[in-house]
């Protein structure tokens, strides 16, 4: 970690149930039980202490990170990259959350309020997002959003988990594409 680049600041972004918020160092034993549970392991490598920091400090130029909290508990990450070349402007997200907490409808709420603030805060038309293929929870989270498959990366990422390249799936979410919760109705 390069101690000469700053944190970057960003809003508070709040749902029904979930807030996303900057990171602090204090999150860190929370942040760090997330990647290493091993559900979440099988698709995120386990962040090195270093980019443990980084994440929580917001430091990478090129991404903004907040943590999702439930009722004081940080229960995962999810974090916003954005392409503005002009011809191909859009913004990317990607989400990882604490197995006690998959099957509650957090995470897609989590996406949906960082899309509302890509869409309408940051005007941009169309957001990807590029789960393993194979991790058939993740997709099913994203569609309830909206999400459609767009088309297949083989050989995408390296997988430790399973020691072998790994295809990826390519999402992506229009505007108006954007699904709200029948439960709980997001305010």
């Amino acid at each position: 970690m390069d101690p000469t680049v700053e944190r970057r600041t960003i809003q508070t972004l709040t749902g029904a149930r979930v807030v996303l918020r900057p990171g602090r160092r204090a999150d860190e034993p929370e942040l760090r039980a997330v990647y290493e549970a091993p559900e979440v392991a099988r698709w995120w490598p386990t962040p090195s202490a270093d980019e443990l920091t980084e994440l929580l400090e917001n430091r990478d130029p090129d991404v903004d990170v907040w943590l999702i909290e439930v009722e004081g508990q940080v229960v995962g990450l999810i974090q916003a990259y954005e392409s503005t070349d002009p011809m191909y402007r859009h913004g990317g997200i990607d989400v990882v959350l604490h197995p006690r907490v998959h099957g509650l409808g957090l995470g897609p709420e989590a996406i949906r309020v960082l899309a509302r603030h890509l869409f309408e805060d940051r005007g941009h038309h169309r957001i990807v997002i590029d789960p393993n293929a194979e991790n058939a929870r993740a997709i099913h989270a994203y569609e309830k959003v909206g999400f459609r498959a767009v088309g297949v990366m083989r050989d995408y990422e390296w997988s430790a988990h399973h020691a072998r390249w790994t295809d990826g799936l390519l999402m992506d979410l229009l505007r108006d594409e954007l699904t709200e919760a029948t439960w709980p109705p997001i305010t």
